[in-house]
């Protein structure tokens, strides 16, 4: 019998089948590996059980029928563990055994399947491999969302270039940011999907190189027209980092290990943005809007360059390409990985990644507020690359590069906040040893009851120490100026917490918590350069900011709230934990 699960035509259903019955059919002359009766594995220190694995295919893995494992995350002295001892319920409020496991014919077959593990000290482990290499591998993955990240606002540096040459108003040149962010929103649900098919490190190149090719026509661009389906396509091929950097770093530093690391990816989507029209400002005031694409592509170029080097670090994809060598090696057919065993076909991929955000949006209080509210955060920040040159070009007379000059007050905040964001790690540890090891997901929300503060006061600061409020003159620039220290800090520590509980929240549904909040992120970042200049124009400095300020401060309350009310919450959802 031809071993069904290593064949991409076949159903689930005949996947396991063939696989748990392939014991009686072993072929002539096969070398059988040794599992041990009952052996389960080990869990290294650095793996804690009880809060989600990161690098679980959740958009691939057929969850209903074959559970979850820890097969990607535990080590044992065999390099096995049989399925009936690795399998087990998905975790959510509601556990319902997985069909293979009520299936009492089928759980019998399990004993026979063997899991392909992670040796002890495994060298092919990334998380065995040297620190100085997983820093290494840590930047490069930051610096890759940077990168992308900086080129959504570096045009922002010199609307006026692009307003002057193709005679359009400024609303038209904002969709230059939005249209990239919308692209940013759609190319994770395809590529998320593909690199746990695939691994990952065919996809930190391919589409980069894509998305350099597409600065080309932004720096050549005749019209406008050319310049706005080109910073689409841009967003869609550039969003790679987005959908694979939190992933690898969760690869190569565990759970128990990795809150530096972490916080400084969390960093990066807001500190990426900040430095386009610091840099954008100066190119376009000395040489021409054009060169802003040009700089661009060359520093795309050199950090896809870096990206080439970071080797494959999915789990699953090691472990699978393992099981495939082993079975040709040995002739046994048992050997196989959990998401080899019960891969979800294409249709179901499809509504795991294009279907199932929207539900949840619709059906999940906790993951609508939240990412709502990290959203608007989100939103804020480019709201910021419209206002400040309202403010200090046409208030302060400023050419574009002092302009840019001074969003480093937001690089301030952002800085602060990574050395906040480890300790908050460091604080939900201590909460979870006294809780016996099992923290509440809700004990992540102490760093938005933090942050949360400092978003409103820094809109205060900017609306009301910004003309005609306080004339300037002198050093009366460093009041709107400074505003961006408290919402840099904000931002980061918000975003940090807001993400962290949303993980822990839904650890059975983490890929279509985390899509549903890329989407409505997206979608206000998107939105929120088109209405930005009018208001502050139509408002006032003041009462615009204000007006952001105030909405800010009605949000106060959603992390508090969840904080107390969390858990009776959670308790009604059927996917949360």
């Amino acid at each position: 019998m031809t071993i069904a699960p290593h064949s991409q035509t076949t159903t689930t259903t005949e996947a396991f089948d063939d696989a748990a019955t392939a014991v009686e059919k072993l072929p002539p002359g096969h070398v059988t590996l040794s599992v041990e009766p009952g052996h389960q594995g080990h869990i290294p220190p650095s793996h804690d059980p009880n809060r989600p694995d990161l690098s679980f295919p959740f958009e691939t893995t057929d969850t209903q029928r074959g559970g979850f494992t820890d097969e990607y995350r535990i080590t044992s002295k065999t390099g096995y563990i049989t399925a009936d001892l690795a399998l087990r319920p998905v975790p959510s409020h509601y556990h319902t055994l997985p069909a293979v496991l009520a299936d009492p014919e089928k759980a019998i077959r399990l004993k026979q399947v063997k899991l392909v593990t992670w040796y002890e000290n495994d060298p092919e482990d990334p998380r065995n491999w040297s620190k100085a290499y997983k820093w290494y591998i840590t930047f490069v993955c930051a610096l890759s969302v940077v990168s992308i990240a900086f080129a959504t606002a570096i045009i922002a540096g010199d609307f006026g270039g692009v307003m002057k040459e193709f005679e359009v108003s400024e609303v038209v040149v904002a969709l230059s940011v939005s249209l990239m962010i919308v692209g940013f929103g759609i190319g994770p649900l395809i590529l998320a999907p593909l690199s746990e098919l695939h691994g990952r490190r065919p996809f930190w190149v391919a589409p980069f190189l894509v998305y350099i090719l597409f600065n080309i026509p932004c720096a050549l661009a005749k019209n406008i027209g050319t310049l706005l389906v080109s910073r689409f396509l841009c967003g869609l091929f550039g969003s790679g980092p987005f959908a694979l950097a939190g992933g690898a770093i969760a690869d190569v530093w565990d759970n128990n290990e990795r809150g530096f690391a972490v916080a400084l990816f969390a960093a990066a989507p807001y500190g990426g943005p900040v430095l386009g029209p610091i840099v954008g400002g100066f190119i376009g005031e000395t040489i021409g809007w054009r060169w802003i694409f040009w700089v661009n592509m060359i520093f795309a170029g050199v950090v896809a360059c870096m990206c080439a080097t970071i080797p494959e670090t999915y789990a699953p994809a090691i472990l699978l390409k393992r099981a495939k060598r082993l079975r040709a090696e040995t002739g046994d057919p048992n050997i196989t990985t959990e998401q080899e065993l019960f891969r979800k076909t294409l249709k179901e991929i499809v509504i795991e990644t294009a279907v199932r955000p929207f539900q949840m949006i619709a059906t999940e209080p906790i993951l609508t507020l939240m990412s709502m509210y990290a959203s608007l955060i989100y939103g804020l920040l480019y709201a910021f690359f419209f206002s400040f040159p309202i403010v200090f070009s046409e208030g302060y007379g400023y050419n574009d590069g002092i302009t840019g000059l001074m969003f480093c007050s937001v690089l301030i905040g952002v800085g602060i906040a990574l050395f906040v964001t480890p300790r908050l790690e460091k604080d939900y540890l201590r909460r979870a040893a006294a809780k016996g090891g099992r923290a509440d997901p809700e004990d992540r929300l102490i760093g938005m009851m933090i942050g949360c503060w400092f978003i409103p006061i820094g809109m205060f600061i900017f609306g009301w120490t910004s003309p005609p409020t306080v004339q300037p003159g002198g050093g009366n620039w460093v009041g709107p100026c400074s505003a961006g220290v408290p919402f840099g800090f904000g931002m980061v520590v918000l975003y940090f917490s807001a993400n962290a509980y949303l993980i822990d929240a839904f650890p059975g549904y983490v890929a279509s918590a985390l899509a549903a909040k890329i989407v409505i992120r997206s979608g206000l970042g998107a939105a929120t350069p088109l209405f930005i200049t009018a208001m502050f124009h139509n408002l006032g400095n003041g009462w615009a900011a204000s007006v952001w300020g105030f909405i800010s401060l009605a949000l106060i309350p959603i992390p508090f709230c969840f904080y107390k009310y969390g858990k009776w919450i959670r308790s009604k959802s059927r996917r949360a934990a």
